[in-house]
Order: structure tokens, then C-alpha cells, then sequence
């Protein structure tokens, strides 16, 4: 019997009634799924009105039929939304339509224009479409009928069906007139597209839990896009994915390189301008020892000799340890050598060990 049910749901779901919006009450107990939120795509040509996704039903439960821009069967025609409402213990399918007037689709918000009364996207004028780009996702460069009003701009909402526990909302005046108007039902590519959306598991809540991957198409059989308005393309996103980080991999490996070759030289270089400083008392203390020190410090210094270049430091450091052995011209040992003018003390002693005295 359900089965039953779901056929008549889906069948009138796609036809669409004149004068009247189809309900068919369905035994189904389990509400639907609140609506994800997703970016619209951008506008493909002028003339496309947008329809907003919802959460259609088969034997398999629910599954999201991707929003879609899409052509109206004639100019002047607007698409009101399906919708699903609670009422007595089941809910009930409306069908979308189109018409002159944009009737009531259960005060839910769909966003993107479908705030839950009329539409606010754009309106027709002197058959052409505008389109409202304040609500609207349009390219400058493919459509020029354009005009913008913010003050209708809204977000989309999350409460998925009409009645206790959604959104509780009574038609207007103006949409139970355009309830009795004249209705064509959505169009061949809106029902292909439907079934489409049917024939993917992936776009069922039994398989993805209320957020499908597919949440928006540019046109009927167009690019598909996710809730963040990435494409979803076989390749793209996979390729994407996997170049960038390749890319940063080599990024990070070439600036951690460099400063470990830049680093080498600055550390060695702190101890040996320390090492001169030191070395310098060395010189005066230890005469004796003093040209093996000076015949050392060539050899300290060749590794500064070898790093000068890095750091264009060479002549200050080449200069430092010659002005450094200025001491060695003056060396202890030279000046040491007192030990001549000490002499004149064994001269004192000549008249004791002489004979001055018998002269005398």
C-alpha cells in the first residue's frame, strides 16, 4: 500500500494540475530532512529563473533534488515551489507550477528570492527578465537586465515543511488568488531532473543523512555543485586537492633548507670573533710561548678566511688580528734583555779584589 502511495505522490509530483496544486496525502510519519544550506550558482544566460532544491520521496525515502536554473515554458511565467505540509498526523506533497503569479508554497523559506511569499529575484518587464542582484547570483558580463534592492535580501531558512513543527504559515490573499489562475506543470527538463536526482543513491537520506554531496546545478544536466559552491566534476576537485599540497610540500622543504645553511655560519662564527679576545692576554702573559700562539692563530683564522665569503666579513676580520699582535713588536723578550745594562755590577767589585791600596 505504500508503495501505492509513493507512485501516486510521484506521478502528480511530476505532472502538476491545472487550477488547483496537487495534493496527494501520503501515509509517511517521518518528516522531512531541514534543508541544507548551499550557494547558488550563477545565473547561465538571461531568461533563466532559479528553482529552488527540495526533498522529494520514493520507495526509498527521501532524497534532494538539486536547485537549478532553469527556462520558463513561456515568457511572463514565474515557478512557485513545492512544498511539503503536516496536516492530521501525515504530510502532504504540493506540487510546484508555473503561473503568471507566484502562489503559496507554505510560507517556507528557500532562500535565493524564495523568502516564504512571492518571489523577490527579479521580475519580467516589457518581456525581458531582471533580475535582482541583491538576491541573485549573476555574471555583468552575460546578463545586463539587472537592478538591485536590498531590502528583500534574506538567508535561507532550515524548516523543510509546512504545519505544526515547521514553518506555520497561512496563504495570502493574493496567493489563494493566484491559486485559481491557470498553471502549467513543470517542464520536461524540471522532471528529468527530478528523476534524476531519484536514480542517485548518493542524493538519498538513507545514504548520505540529510546532506547530500550534489546541492545545486548551473542548468539541467549542467555543472554540479556542493553546499560551498565548489564544483563536484569527476577530476576537478580531486586534482585540486592533491596539487596543493604537493605544492607546499616543496615550498616547505626549500625555506627549511635555507636557513640551515644560513644558520651554520652564523653560529660558527660567534665563538671564533670571541676566540681573538681571549687569545690576546694569552700573548702578553707567556713570552716564551708567545710565537707558537702567533703561529696558531693562521690556522684558528683559516676557517674565517672560508666563511668571509658568506658574510662579506673578511677585512674587518683579517685586519682585527693584525692590529691584535702590535704587542709582539714590542715583545717582552726584547726589551727583556736588561741583563747588558746590568753588567756595570761586577765593575763595583774590581777595587775590592785589586790592589789600588799599595799604589797608595
Amino acid at each position: 500500500m505504500k508503495k501505492i502511495f509513493v507512485l501516486i505522490l510521484t506521478i502528480l509530483s511530476l505532472a502538476g494540475v491545472e487550477k488547483t496544486q496537487a495534493q496527494v496525502a501520503v501515509s509517511i510519519t517521518v518528516a522531512p530532512p531541514e534543508f541544507p544550506v548551499y550557494v547558488q550558482p550563477i545565473c547561465p544566460a538571461d531568461g533563466y529563473i532559479w528553482t529552488p532544491g527540495y526533498w522529494a520521496y520514493d520507495d526509498d525515502g527521501y532524497y534532494w533534488v538539486p536547485g537549478v536554473w532553469v527556462e520558463p515554458p513561456t515568457i511572463g511565467f514565474l515557478w512557485t515551489p513545492c512544498y511539503w505540509g503536516f496536516d492530521n498526523g501525515v504530510y502532504i506533497w504540493h506540487a510546484g507550477y508555473w503561473g503568471e503569479h507566484v502562489g503559496f508554497y507554505g510560507g517556507i523559506n528557500y532562500g535565493y528570492g524564495y523568502g516564504g511569499h512571492g518571489y523577490d529575484g527579479g521580475r519580467w518587464e516589457g518581456g525581458h527578465f531582471r533580475y535582482n542582484t541583491a538576491v541573485s547570483h549573476v555574471d555583468p558580463s552575460r546578463v545586463h537586465n539587472t537592478y538591485e534592492d536590498k531590502s528583500v535580501a534574506r538567508g535561507p531558512g532550515r524548516a523543510s515543511f509546512n504545519g505544526r513543527g515547521g514553518v506555520e504559515a497561512q496563504p495570502t490573499a493574493e496567493e489563494r488568488t493566484a491559486a485559481n489562475e491557470r498553471h502549467v506543470e513543470p517542464t520536461s527538463s524540471q522532471q528529468s531532473h527530478q528523476h534524476t536526482a531519484s536514480a542517485s543513491k548518493e542524493q538519498h537520506v538513507s545514504a548520505n543523512h540529510g546532506k547530500p554531496s550534489v546541492l545545486a546545478n548551473s542548468t539541467v544536466g549542467g555543472k554540479k555543485f556542493d553546499a560551498s559552491g565548489h564544483s563536484v566534476a569527476a577530476g576537478s576537485h580531486a586534482t585540486t586537492h592533491t596539487t596543493v599540497p604537493a605544492h607546499t610540500a616543496q615550498s616547505h622543504t626549500t625555506m627549511h633548507n635555507a636557513p640551515a645553511q644560513h644558520q651554520a655560519p652564523a653560529q660558527h662564527t660567534a665563538p671564533q670573533h670571541q676566540a681573538p679576545q681571549h687569545q690576546a692576554p694569552m700573548q702578553h702573559q707567556a713570552p716564551a710561548q708567545h710565537q707558537a700562539s702567533a703561529h696558531q692563530a693562521p690556522q684558528h683564522q683559516a676557517p674565517m678566511q672560508h666563511q668571509a665569503p658568506a658574510q662579506h666579513q673578511a677585512p674587518p676580520k683579517r685586519e682585527a688580528p693584525q692590529q691584535r699582535q702590535e704587542p709582539m713588536q714590542h715583545q717582552a723578550p726584547v726589551q727583556h734583555q736588561a741583563p747588558p745594562p746590568r753588567e756595570p755590577a761586577p765593575q763595583m767589585g774590581h777595587p775590592e779584589g785589586g790592589h789600588g791600596g799599595e799604589k797608595r
